[in-house]
């Protein structure tokens, strides 16, 4: 290869600085990819715009605790025309005439408190709160999600521009082979058939080089969706085993307690047994006070004023309202019995994700040594089989059959160092800590509960927090 040597490193830690030669001073990391993708993934955004929203659902639902007063007014007009007798014999009868307009006009106010209500605002409000919970577990996924996405496109990146180096300096070594094979044609000492083999190998080398050059730019593309920036000067990546627990049952453990879609399937099945509550409420009673007072003005050409007040008291106990509340409570039922259902179903596949994800981990371990071995090996049979054919013990073929051995093996190392680092961020996703929190990532983290506080006792206005 003439002085071409890649990836003979054991660290993965140092993966693809062969290629990239010294780290430049300013030289983007994971990690700060991470920030950024964490920062401003728009999907990630969204989601969190998602649980603000559901936090609304505790102050609508604590509103049943709280009284409701309307205020009433009317104003008008009206034209009277009466005649009326009074009296108790025929010869005493008096006739009143009554002719004329007058404009009557109120004010009222009525404040209406639950007494009680089958225990429905309080079921309700639990129901809110869990659906909270539940919709910060959605976003623990998605955050999660979006950090392995990160990982996987940045070193996606690192590997694609890697293999694309390895596939130029192949062509670079090919047309060198090439330029040779015609000279010794040239003097006699190889036939037509070997320029041609030249020649084809050339061709087919070219090929993997536009091949990897359009995968590199869809991972750029894909680099610039899920972090925010175009990649450049990208540092080396390196694996988060340190994280991770030592064992594969202690994974497994550990995900069927911080897995988030677990935890998110057990507030599930709160928020379905709360509404089972819910719609056994409506069979109680329901108990209420009202309190109201109204201040008329000529209401009619006799009365100039009048004022009302009442305090009452009500209690509505339903009986039969056609059965549908009955279905409501054995429609809920089931759907309390599918999430359990549910939540079994989301235990098994995230003991199924780590086991997998972990064995893909220690796959990845081990293929990261045998792609180093194969390469070293694969070097040392092209130098061989070189010497081998100028002594004339070897065709041309041969050099080229151990040249894309050697780009093939190469290829492989640059894979399995991809694997053996994102294998590690798959593992760190499957246990449920993939978080900003445990990889140390210099960002403030966001906390879903600050929003939820803000709002959770507001009894009026329709501005949100942040000013809007």
């Amino acid at each position: 290869m003439h002085g071409v040597k890649f990836f003979t490193g054991a660290a993965v830690s140092v993966l693809l600085a062969a290629l990239a030669g010294p780290t430049p001073a300013l030289a983007d990391t994971i990690e700060a990819a991470l920030v950024r993708a964490y920062q401003n993934n728009p999907q990630l955004n969204a989601q969190r715009a998602q649980v603000r929203s559901t936090d609304e659902n505790v102050p609508q639902a604590l509103s049943g605790y709280r009284p409701k007063v309307a205020v009433t007014g009317s104003v008008g007009y009206q034209y009277t025309d009466t005649n009326t007798t009074s009296g108790g014999s025929p010869t005493a009868i008096v006739r009143t005439e009554i002719h004329g307009a007058n404009a009557p006009r109120s004010a009222g106010v009525t404040a209406t408190q639950n007494l009680y209500n089958g225990n429905q605002t309080a079921n309700r409000t639990r129901a809110a709160e869990s659906q909270v919970s539940g919709a910060r577990e959605a976003l623990r996924v998605l955050e999660q999600t979006v950090l392995l996405q990160a990982a996987t496109v940045y070193m996606d990146y690192l590997r694609d521009s890697a293999t694309l180096e390895v596939q130029r300096s192949n062509v670079r070594v090919l047309e060198q082979t090439l330029k040779q094979t015609r000279d010794r044609f040239n003097v006699g000492e190889v036939t037509r058939t070997d320029v041609a083999q030249s020649e084809a190998q050339l061709a087919a080398g070219n090929t993997q080089a536009l091949t990897a050059e359009s995968n590199l730019t869809t991972t750029r593309s894909n680099f610039r969706r899920i972090i925010g920036n175009e990649p450049a000067n990208l540092a080396p990546g390196s694996p988060v085993d340190r994280f991770l627990p030592g064992t594969l049952p202690s994974a497994v453990s550990l995900s069927l307690i911080e897995n988030p879609n677990v935890t998110a399937s057990m507030y599930g099945i709160d928020v379905n047994y709360l509404q089972v509550k819910i719609n056994e409420g409506a069979l109680l009673p329901t108990i209420n006070f009202q309190v109201a007072a109204t201040q008329s003005y000529e209401q009619t050409m006799t009365v100039f004023r009048s004022f009302g007040a009442s305090a009452v008291a009500s209690i509505n106990a339903p009986i039969y309202q056609g059965g549908a509340e009955y279905a409501l409570i054995r429609q809920s039922k089931e759907n309390l019995a599918q999430q359990r259902l549910n939540l079994e179903t989301t235990r098994d596949q995230a003991r199924a994700t780590v086991v997998t994800a972990w064995g893909q981990l220690q796959a990845g371990k081990a293929q990261v040594q045998s792609a180093q071995a194969q390469v070293t090996a694969s070097e040392i049979a092209l130098n061989g089989v070189r010497e081998e054919a100028k002594a004339g013990q070897r065709t041309t073929l041969d050099v080229l059959n151990a040249q894309q051995a050697l780009v093939n093996a190469r290829v492989a190392l640059v894979t399995a160092q991809h694997d053996r680092v994102v294998a590690s961020y798959s593992v760190l996703n499957a246990v449920g800590r993939l978080a900003p929190q445990v990889l140390g990532l210099n960002t403030t983290v966001y906390d879903p509960s600050v929003h939820y506080e803000q709002v959770r006792d507001s009894w009026a206005g329709v501005r949100t927090p942040d000013g809007r």
